[in-house]
């Protein structure tokens, strides 16, 4: 039996003080990524999506799930997702990736898809400098690995520019606007698992936008 192409699906989610304003839509927003991601498996029965989700805060990171089976995902709620304090971007995004890196370091049939999204700057990082992020971020790219930048509040294009990060989306700060950056999001990682199955370049254009480098 051919053994079936791994697809790992990296969230990073913030989870300070000033995404509590959307909290509701975030946490309904993630959940039916879940079932978008789940719905892909089932699209692609030679593709195995797996889930690291990561939120993030200036008192602490949590590894909510690393390398689940997409199928077994359970919701987050209210209890899960309770947004405070500031903002340490870089530290949260060098122990996810780094986490993941070492432990895909052995396999060699796979695809990463890195989805960071933040209402803000960094603002509390106290190991990893967004010169370390864009170095990880820049080796990791010319090895299946496709990182994608979601903000608001904040110049997103030019942080993900100095992190190495080509797909980037904007949204509004709004119930609303949260929707419709999560369909769009759908829409674009069922686009992904396309091109997998098709043996396509997943490295560019994930937005529909500009290419990756």
């Amino acid at each position: 039996m051919k053994q079936k192409h791994q697809v790992h699906n990296l969230i990073i989610l913030d989870e300070s003080g000033s995404m509590e304003y959307i909290k509701d839509t975030i946490i309904s927003g993630f959940n039916e990524l879940v079932q978008t991601i789940q719905g892909i498996e089932k699209q692609f029965p030679n593709q195995e999506h797996f889930v690291s989700f990561v939120t993030f805060n200036s008192l602490e990171t949590k590894l909510l799930h690393l390398i689940d089976p997409a199928s077994k995902l359970k919701q987050i709620n209210a209890k899960t997702y309770n947004p405070t304090s500031g903002t340490p971007l870089f530290d949260a995004m060098g122990f996810a990736i780094s986490k993941l890196q070492q432990i895909l370091q052995s396999k060699t049939d796979y695809n990463v898809l890195v989805t960071v999204l933040t209402d803000g700057e960094e603002n509390a990082s106290k190991e990893y400098s967004g010169h370390d992020i864009k170095k990880l971020i820049e080796a990791l790219k010319m090895n299946r690995w496709t990182f994608t930048y979601i903000g608001t509040d904040h110049d997103v294009d030019k942080v993900a520019n100095s992190l190495a990060i080509n797909n980037t989306m904007v949204f509004e700060k709004s119930g609303h606007g949260v929707r419709e950056m999560f369909l769009k999001e759908a829409s674009a990682r069922r686009s992904y698992g396309e091109k997998i199955d098709l043996n396509q370049n997943t490295s560019s254009n994930y937005y529909g936008d500009e290419d990756e480098d």
